[in-house]
């Protein structure tokens, strides 16, 4: 309510400031006038002075008096009240000069309440700036960090800070690549080797491929406990067909994780999903020669969903190194062959199933 009774009070200022010189104009007018005919008057006889004293001659006098005219007519042309306007005319004047001053303030708070926001509140300049630094703009914070590494590429901290914002951007190519940059300009940590790791896998769609292998290794060289490579690597021999051994390092990983770690939840749903599809666990307490023959059951039934239709990269992937595993190349260059066909329209599948046919060595070569 204060800031209403403000706003009333400053209006109403303005209005009478403007509306004050109206109604005083016409007396005010006269009184410049006769200042005018005084100041023009001490002009002639300062003229005349000079002329007497010959400080002048006669013709510069009387240009001097011509001037001195000049500026007494023009006073009164701008000061005086117009001529042969009454005291009705100059009332009506006054009444419109005030009626439009009022009408604008009016008008403007009509507009303010039909479209404004009289209900929200302040927000001082103070808490603005206050709060500006952490609603910066994300798009303009990350241009300028690519281009201070664009100018900088061996700030190997750098690197390692905006990766994992590629990450949760899905942008994993540039995530790789970032990770890269920072483990060679001497940020090679575990975390860094396992998120080079995950980009790769991700970038392929979710397959661990041998390039991620190789990152995952090198983030348990410097971290043999790290969580995420170990995580990756048991997906890694899930996709090869070792789903005891899978199963056996997800069990492992949990066993020694702390009770208040964020991923043990990911970690067990993956590991109900792969015992499920296992029997609940039941190979890994099979005779080896069981345990083969209940893992080219499994392999073959993917196999059949998979040609039934539909299937993902993983799906396919998981098929083909399992059917590789088994010793079965004709059967795995079959299933890549169809993979191929069917995950055309998927950009990322291609080059994917590139490097695993080479990782396999189920390229055909040239009789």
């Amino acid at each position: 309510m204060l800031i209403w009774i403000i706003f009333a009070v400053m209006t109403g200022a303005s209005v009478f400031a403007l509306l004050w010189p109206l109604g005083r104009g016409r007396s005010l007018a006269f009184a410049d006038v006769g200042d005018a005919t005084s100041l023009y008057r001490a002009q002639l006889g300062e003229i005349d002075r000079d002329l007497a004293r010959r400080l002048i001659g006669p013709v510069e006098a009387e240009a001097a008096r011509a001037e001195a005219a000049r500026r007494l007519l023009r006073a009164s042309g701008d000061d005086a009240a117009p001529a042969g306007e009454t005291e009705s005319s100059l009332r009506r004047r006054r009444a419109s000069s005030a009626l439009a001053l009022s009408c604008v303030p009016l008008l403007a708070l009509l507009v303010y309440g039909a479209y404004g926001s009289p209900a929200k509140p302040d927000q001082p300049l103070a808490a603005r700036l206050q709060a500006d630094p952490s609603r910066q703009d994300f798009a303009l914070a990350l241009a300028r960090i690519e281009t201070h590494l664009a100018a900088n590429p061996s700030d190997g901290k750098g690197w390692s800070v905006i990766a994992p914002v590629y990450m949760r951007l899905n942008r994993y190519d540039d995530a790789a690549t970032a990770f890269a940059a920072a483990i060679r300009h001497g940020e090679a940590s575990a975390e860094a080797y396992a998120g080079l790791g995950e980009a790769r896998a991700l970038a392929a769609g979710g397959v661990v491929t041998a390039a991620a292998r190789e990152s995952f290794a090198g983030a348990l060289r410097v971290d043999p406990k790290n969580a995420r490579a170990r995580f990756f690597l048991a997906i890694g021999q899930e996709q090869d067909g070792d789903a005891p051994g899978a199963i056996a390092s997800l069990r492992a990983l949990l066993d020694e994780a702390a009770a208040d770690a964020p991923w043990t939840q990911t970690v067990r749903q993956r590991l109900a999903r792969l015992e499920a599809e296992t029997g609940a666990g039941g190979i890994a307490a099979l005779p080896p020669a069981e345990q083969q023959a209940a893992i080219r059951g499994m392999v073959e039934g993917l196999s059949a969903r998979l040609k039934a239709g539909g299937g993902t990269l993983p799906e396919w992937t998981r098929l083909i190194r399992s059917q590789v595993v088994l010793g079965d190349k004709v059967a795995a260059r079959e299933s890549l062959a169809m993979a191929r066909e069917r995950l055309a329209q998927e950009a990322s599948a291609a080059a994917a199933l590139d490097a695993l046919a080479g990782e396999l060595a189920l390229k055909e070569t040239a009789p």
